[in-house]
């Protein structure tokens, strides 16, 4: 038998383990980086929440963020379209167990012969036809003590709400039209605009009568023949139109105030009185527009109260003529030391 020593270099007999070696390490990172469903610690990431938001103009409103009066709702941002549509998804979250949500919206009634809106409640997902049953229902004793009223026929009930491109098409029941002069059917369109355009996807509403198209509205023929918005009902909102916080609500300093505004150059003053009758804050703030064209304002207010209890906000602006107080809404509140 012959045998032959290997002449080979002893660093190539040992570079085929070393191969071999580096190449199930370098599987054995790959495998690692990506297969592997745990995190760092060796848990596995949980998943990423959905969203809740919903923009289809049926399921959308407002969400309260801050405290609330027993039986009504807290504050909390809004859309607040004056001549643009500003809408704001609803950020209420699941209720437990997965099912239907609560949203916070506003409904409109009347505070002498301008809409005001009030804090409702409703049951996702067919919030714009709640908030409208909400509407129909009237005002509740709170808002009637405080002087809330409705232009709208008791006994009107919704037939059906649909929504498609932003035009809410709202069947009332054929009550919704009975007496009243001029006045009362603008304002309990009014109201109905108001209240449905609140919510994100819609802008503006057409009316029918018992399934049947209205093109004019009503004894006094007020003309319908086509889709309505808020600019359209302008003369029937006040000067500043505070959309948060609402009547009922309760608040604590500072407080988030925004809404409308038409008023000489965009200002307006906005005061909170708390439960001793004490002025807590007076400021001036301004609107994104004025002067014939309704803006936008957002303000956070800071204020200092002696006592806490049953306050007030009043929005109003400054006579241009001889610096009077031109007072354009009041809205009760519980007021928060």
């Amino acid at each position: 038998m012959r045998t032959e020593n290997s002449t080979r270099p002893r660093s190539h007999q040992l570079r085929r383990p070393i191969v071999l070696a580096a190449a199930m390490l370098l599987v054995s990172s790959v495998a690692t980086a990506c297969g592997s469903d745990t995190g760092p610690t060796g848990t596995a990431p949980g998943p990423t929440p959905p969203s809740t938001s919903h923009t289809d103009g049926t399921s959308g409103g407002t969400a309260g963020d801050g405290p609330t009066t027993p039986g009504r709702g807290g504050t909390g941002p809004s859309g607040t379209p004056g001549s643009t549509h500003t809408p704001v998804p609803p950020t209420t979250p699941t209720a437990p167990g997965g099912g239907p949500r609560q949203v916070r919206t506003s409904v409109y009634f009347l505070h002498g012969e301008n809409v005001s809106p009030a804090p409702r409640t409703v049951t996702t997902p067919a919030t714009a036809a709640g908030a409208l049953r909400a509407l129909l229902a009237g005002p509740d004793r709170y808002e009637r003590t405080h002087d809330r009223g409705t232009a709208i026929p008791s006994g009107t009930t919704l037939n059906s709400v649909a929504v498609s491109r932003h035009v809410a098409t709202v069947d009332l029941s054929a009550r919704y039209d009975d007496g009243g002069g001029s006045l009362s059917m603008r304002a309990r369109l009014a109201q109905v605009v108001f209240t449905a355009t609140r919510f994100p996807a819609i802008e503006k509403v057409r009316f029918e009568l018992d399934g049947k198209p209205v093109t004019a509205f009503g004894g006094e023929g007020i003309v319908l023949n086509k889709p309505v918005g808020r600019a359209d009902f302008e003369d029937l909102a006040p000067a500043i139109l505070v959309e948060s916080p609402l009547i009922g609500d309760s608040i604590r300093t500072p407080v988030r105030v925004w809404g409308s505004a038409n008023t000489f150059e965009a200002t307006i003053r906005l005061k909170i009185t708390d439960a001793a009758g004490r002025t807590a804050a007076n400021i001036y703030a301004t609107a994104t527009s004025g002067t014939g064209t309704r803006g936008t304002f957002d303000v956070t207010i800071p204020y200092t109260a002696t006592r806490s209890g049953a306050g007030m906000l009043t929005a109003y602006w400054d006579s241009p003529e001889d610096g009077r107080a031109v007072i354009e809404d009041t809205v009760p509140l519980t007021v928060r030391r």
